[in-house]
């Protein structure tokens, strides 16, 4: 019987988030009875699988195998459910590649690419992907304000160039708070990406392969009770999430269409999530995410209930050793 890792964790912010993920996959595809399923939780400070009765195995980084009941266990595919560092931008692809160890996400080029939200939203302006503008800071510069407000207009986002679930992000709409969101967003990352706010509405669209068919999933619109979409709004219930949403017909085909575009363009696998502005029937797109969440609550399986596909079915979908 085939062994899989579902890995979770990580070393960025978004640790606790990962492992509510992870601890969902784990619960619904263990009752597959084909496959053997351990939890593996990554950390920086270590790497172990946590059974049923919560006894604790090291990792053996050296080929990513543990020792359990004097037997050596050895992983035919890692499902990973890692947010952030380093499961979604190609560190951990690139591990498991040289181990010749599949995994579920994109390839670890694809995962680096698209975890740089400047390079990836530059790579898709090459097939017209309309994006709100955006200037790239990096720790190391000398902050001119002057020059910043001349770029870009306020109101407008400071975020992590790096990074995901909204840490970091400030919405700046005075002058006199650039410095302490720079300072916020420098906390998580090294580069800021300040971004022009496109006032619109908030879409977010999850593309699957299922028996390798690209399918993208109902659009949700997401209408946050903060000025933006921000960690409480995601994790907290700060929101309203409306799936599907309620936008015209011709609007869900030309989201679902640039959602599929992006999938193929960026040669993504696995599950992905992209999010959009629309306003005046353009969708300004603002990233996407290549380990999407995936507890009950989160917008991918909202979007796969909507389309009847349950996640046992979509889970499954991605083991294939």
């Amino acid at each position: 019987m085939k062994n899989i890792a579902i890995l979770m964790g990580g070393y960025s912010s978004e640790f606790e988030i990962s492992l509510a993920s992870g601890n969902v996959v784990y619960d619904i595809l263990k009752n597959n009875k084909k496959f053997n399923f351990y939890k593996i939780i990554i950390s920086v400070d270590k790497w172990y699988h946590i059974d049923i009765n919560n006894s604790i195995y090291d990792i053996d980084k050296k080929n990513f195998t543990l020792i359990k009941n004097n037997k050596i266990i050895k992983f035919d595919l890692v499902f990973n459910t890692i947010h952030g560092i380093p499961g979604e931008n190609g560190e951990i692809q690139m591990y498991l590649d040289k181990l010749k160890i599949p995994q579920t996400s994109s390839k670890s080029e694809v995962a680096k690419l698209t975890f740089n939200k400047n390079d990836c939203k530059n790579k898709l302006k090459k097939i017209n992907i309309i994006t709100p503008k955006s200037l790239l800071l990096n720790i190391k510069d000398k902050i001119n304000i002057e020059n910043i407000l001349d770029e870009i207009k306020m109101p407008f986002f400071i975020k992590p160039n790096k990074g995901g679930s909204s840490y970091g992000i400030s919405r700046i709409d005075k002058e006199k708070n650039i410095i302490n969101g720079l300072k916020k967003c420098f906390k998580e990352d090294d580069e800021a990406l300040i971004e022009e706010e496109i006032i619109g509405r908030e879409i977010s669209v999850g593309v699957v392969n299922i028996n390798n068919k690209v399918i993208a999933l109902p659009p949700t619109e997401i209408i946050s009770y903060n000025t933006f979409f921000d960690y409480k709004a995601k994790y907290e219930g700060e929101s309203d999430e409306i799936t599907p949403a309620h936008i015209t017909k011709n609007e869900e085909i030309m989201i679902k269409k640039i959602s599929i575009e992006i999938y193929n363009f960026l040669k993504l696998s696995g599950f992905s999530r992209s999010d959009f502005i629309l306003k005046n029937n353009i969708f300004y797109f603002l990233e996407v995410n290549t380990n999407p969440g995936l507890t009950k609550e989160s917008i991918l399986p909202q979007q796969a209930k909507a389309a009847n596909i349950d996640l046992y079915k979509l889970f499954n979908s991605l083991l294939k050793t």
